[in-house]
């Protein structure tokens, strides 16, 4: 996609432009490195992207919808290398969707809805303890918070209305103030729906600025934007760019669609970027990716992305950062800690889990793989190969699967003795008598298309007759904002050892 500015603005000379990865020239003795970066920023499910600077540290958190222990916080110094920091949610409260992270005083602050009201925790500092949910009385979705001068704090919301917050942040102090109507989408437009949502703001100089997306979340792929207003008052009233929408996808033919649901920020050297998430072409499956984009300001205090940069090609950066891109994830469950990129579908039962020295033990729930809350990780890759150790105990079935929700799923299982396959539910035995409470299971995803292995000593694999097509797990035909995600499953009564979990990327 390229973004193009309006032939009537002047250029701000803004210090990110995009270009080529830098190529040697015949004609010089001497290379000059030019440091980019490629999008996504987080490749994989990582959708409504809130994120806060706090001094040289920027920290990151997404919608965690029916993924717990939810609202994995990560940190960065750079805004392209990410690492865990951890879960600020473990009491389950619904599906959790966008958050807003924020920083007051000397307080982390995340407010979020869920379950058709909303909820505020809290935390000293950012790696916790965090506060057990908080809830707000008010019914609304995707809060933004924002302070004016004064300390005076409100939450707006997804409807162009706020609310006044307490000056601790934990209650609501007023009633709901509509102050923002959104900017009118052509009609000629192809659009899910108008779906005013996700408010970030901040203060720039004289101004207050609102961020919204419009459009829908999903449907088409031009429907989703971001859009852009301003004001003298964190009250309104609000002002639309004259360069909306910011961002939109103009075409299906391009690869990132749905684009939309910026947060702005400055970095600690004074350059702005734009943070937003959009689905892949032809990945739809994988859910919204985390992408950044730079933005520059206008002579008349507006923001926009600069001429010519292009999401889908290398983008220049104003210094020597470099962008690590390896996706290879390996887990002994070694370490008496579950990795804080593990989920559970549907709530996090501790009473399930052992860590054990070499494995993680879970305790069979249900009978079949629905209902069994998986343990979840989420691909970040188009092509890929998972693997992972079992050890059956007592009348339990384990597997490795795809998974969305408790309807939409797939993969390759075991019991004691037998190797079982399950194509969207339908689970059979389709390797009699070949195990004895001991096997590898192997998914390789190549292209949407999912071949199914089983080992007895993790050296020679043998490929069941059965494979799946993956490409339809998503959200505009299943629904419920969520992504196909590798899950290991253990049902029925006893329990399933889970070791030496290994997920490569087979492209690098």
């Amino acid at each position: 996609m390229i973004l193009r500015a309006r032939k009537e603005w002047v250029s701000m000379g803004a210090l990110v432009l995009m270009m080529a990865l830098a190529a040697c020239t015949p004609q010089k003795e001497e290379t000059t490195q030019v440091s980019t970066f490629q999008n996504p920023i987080f490749p994989g499910d990582y959708p409504d992207p809130s994120v806060l600077r706090d001094g040289d540290d920027y920290y990151i958190v997404h919608s965690s919808f029916e993924y717990y222990p939810g609202l994995l916080i990560w940190h960065s110094k750079d805004l392209l290398n990410w690492t865990p920091v951890t879960n600020a949610l473990t009491k389950y409260v619904g599906s959790v969707w966008a958050p807003e992270l924020v920083k007051y005083e000397d307080r982390y602050y995340i407010y979020f809805p869920a379950s058709n009201t909303n909820y505020v925790i809290w935390a000293d500092a950012i790696d916790g303890p965090w506060s057990d949910p908080i809830q707000l009385d008010v019914t609304m979705i995707d809060p933004g918070h924002v302070a004016d001068s004064e300390g005076n704090r409100y939450l707006y919301f997804s409807s162009g209305s706020y609310v006044p917050l307490s000056k601790d942040g934990l209650s609501i102090t007023g009633d709901v103030q509509h102050v923002y109507d959104g900017w009118p989408i052509p009609r000629e437009w192809s659009i899910e729906c108008f779906c005013m949502e996700g408010p970030k703001l901040f203060k720039r100089g004289e101004y207050y600025y609102l961020t919204v997306a419009e459009g829908g979340t999903a449907g088409p792929a031009t429907g989703h934007m971001v859009i852009s207003a301003r004001s003298k008052s964190p009250l309104g009233p609000w002002e639309n760019a004259p360069n909306n929408p910011i961002l939109r996808t103009e075409s299906s033919e391009e690869t990132w669609w749905s684009v939309g649901h910026g947060t702005v920020l400055d970095d600690a050297e004074g350059n702005w970027w734009m943070i937003f998430h959009g689905y892949e072409k032809d990945h739809y499956n994988m859910g919204r990716q985390t992408m950044m984009v730079p933005i520059e300001w206008t002579e008349d205090d507006w923001y926009r992305i600069p001429e010519g940069v292009d999401i889908t090609q290398p983008i220049r950066l104003p210094d020597d950062r470099q962008q690590h891109t390896n996706s290879s994830f390996t887990d002994p469950f070694e370490e008496g800690q579950l990795n804080p990129q593990w989920k559970f579908f549907e709530g996090y039962d501790q009473n399930r889990v052992e860590l054990e020295t070499q494995g993680i033990l879970i305790k069979g729930k249900g009978t079949s793989v629905a209902g069994s809350s998986p343990m979840l990780y989420v691909p970040s890759d188009h092509d890929y190969t998972v693997e992972v150790e079992l050890e059956i105990q007592g009348n339990a079935t384990g597997g490795l699967l795809l998974f969305y929700n408790n309807n939409a799923f797939s993969g390759i299982l075991a019991d004691q003795a037998n190797v079982l396959a399950n194509l969207r539910g339908w689970q059979f035995v389709t390797e009699e008598q070949v195990i004895d409470r001991h096997v590898f299971l192997r998914l390789k995803n190549e292209f949407n298309t999912v071949d199914m292995y089983y080992s007895t000593d993790g050296t020679d694999w043998i490929k069941i007759e059965n494979s799946f097509e993956s490409s339809g797990y998503h959200h505009n035909i299943l629904s419920g904002f969520m992504s196909l995600r590798i899950g290991l499953t253990a049902l029925g009564d006893g329990k399933v050892k889970f070791s030496n979990f290994k997920y490569h990327p087979l492209k690098p």
